[in-house]
């Protein structure tokens, strides 16, 4: 029967690798909350406003808007942010 080794020689051990996904998980960033928060927000003026004043139309326009920010942030974070787990973690996070 084989017995794995690691460099260091140590019958039965295996060391894991330090592996990192690109970026977080989005629905543990502040941008999320804030970004759920900020349509809310916008949802909840224009029921409360006068039509006249603010109305779906505005109101749709402004979440697009939200929207396109917030991919904007995701892009940027994505592009020089790391997530680090260990390769024993690397089965189950790709599935």
């Amino acid at each position: 029967m084989a017995t794995n080794t690691t460099d260091h020689g140590t019958a039965g051990y295996v060391q894991a690798r330090r592996i990192s996904t690109e970026t977080k998980a989005s629905v543990k960033t502040t941008e999320l909350i804030a970004y759920v928060a900020a349509v809310i927000g916008v949802l909840i003026a224009s029921a409360m406003v006068d039509a006249s004043d603010f109305g779906a139309q505005e109101a749709w326009f402004y979440i697009t808007l939200l929207t396109i920010g917030y991919m904007v942030s995701r892009g940027l974070a994505k592009s020089g942010s790391r997530d680090f787990y260990d390769d024993s973690n690397a089965d189950h996070k790709n599935h």
